[in-house]
């Protein structure tokens, strides 16, 4: 069996690098660790940290085709935070701008969760781990 230690990390297409930037580093708290133009592709590479974590490689490319997401795509469905206090993340993400979906709970756990979208449209999830 192969032995996987962990997730290195998420690769994202944003259509506007410094709109991507902005939502992931200044709305929603990751570092931004490494920062790269690749003149050859015309495209920008970032390494994104959360809490020291090197988590998100943003990227970005000229024209990039438009990737369906809803409704319910085969594929990637979701990315998920973990965050201690759901109402508090929601008011700190609408203050950005950021409208979240109305908050549900997981019939398994009992704990609640919502979704809103990155700049593109790709579906992120809040889930409060508390």
């Amino acid at each position: 069996m192969l032995k996987l230690r962990q997730i290195h990390h998420i690769a994202v297409i944003g259509s506007d690098y410094q709109t991507s930037k902005h939502f992931y580093c200044d709305i929603l708290g990751f570092t931004l660790i490494g920062e790269f133009y690749r003149e050859e592709r015309d495209s920008w590479k970032a390494d994104l940290a959360l809490n020291g974590q090197y988590t998100i490689e943003l990227f970005s490319f000229p024209n990039p085709p438009v990737r369906s997401s809803r409704p319910e795509s085969c594929g990637l469905r979701h990315l998920a935070f973990s965050v201690e206090d759901i109402g508090q993340s929601i008011s700190a993400l609408n203050e950005a701008g950021v409208i979240c979906e109305p908050v549900r709970t997981d019939p398994y756990t009992g704990k609640p969760f919502t979704f809103f979208t990155d700049p593109d449209g790709l579906p992120l999830e809040l889930y409060e781990s508390r």
